[in-house]
């Protein structure tokens, strides 16, 4: 699997559409493009099957891109996108919730499967391959017996908003990274272990 080219043009947000899954764990992609959109000045609007919004990105004009087709179809405005705007899929960076990694986590990777995400597996088939980036953001398992879909369509308790607010933060850091640096320097940068509290 080759490692994308450092200058991303797309950034696309995975969520659903609407009121009922604002602030979902779901939608935590939504919300950094959202905030990328208010950092950079871009005005959302209706294209692509999404909304979508030119910016001025930290490395040069960047499209970001919410799909409005659900997240089980999100490939279909992805593609959209990509050929519209004549890009290569290694110029598309997205950026999604993560069952796998903790509350909190955010990480960086130039390529990979789904994971189990039914979102990423929508857009691995739409672009014919995983050679896309991704930031993750970590939701965290349920709790043992619960339901996945009904608890990645929730939104946080208030003990967790804390940590998924400042997940975001840390996430949008880290797109901006990718964007001016390249993906070697945000993984340096967001994928190295946190450090033990009063060390160092």
């Amino acid at each position: 699997m080759g490692a994308p080219p450092a200058r991303v043009r797309l950034v696309v947000g995975l969520g659903n559409p609407g009121g009922r899954y604002r602030g979902t764990r779901h939608n935590l992609g939504f919300a950094v493009v959202e905030e990328l959109g208010r950092r950079w000045g871009g005005s959302f609007r209706p294209r692509f099957d999404g909304l979508a919004a030119d910016a001025a990105g930290p490395g040069g004009p960047v499209t970001l891109l919410m799909p409005q087709t659900f997240m089980n179809d999100s490939g279909r405005s992805v593609a959209a996108a990509r050929r519209r705007l004549g890009l290569m899929p290694g110029e598309v960076l997205v950026v999604h919730d993560d069952l796998d990694l903790p509350l909190g986590t955010v990480r960086v990777r130039p390529g990979g499967g789904s994971g189990g995400h039914n979102g990423l597996r929508s857009v691995i088939a739409a672009l014919g391959g995983q050679d896309f980036g991704r930031v993750r953001l970590g939701i965290g398992h349920p709790p043992p017996g619960a339901d996945v879909v009904a608890y990645v369509l929730d939104r946080f308790p208030p003990g967790e908003r804390e940590l998924a607010e400042a997940a975001v933060e840390r996430a949008v850091a880290a797109v901006a990274r990718v964007v001016a640096d390249g993906y070697e320097a945000a993984m340096n940068e967001f994928n190295a272990p946190a450090r033990p509290a009063g060390r160092g």
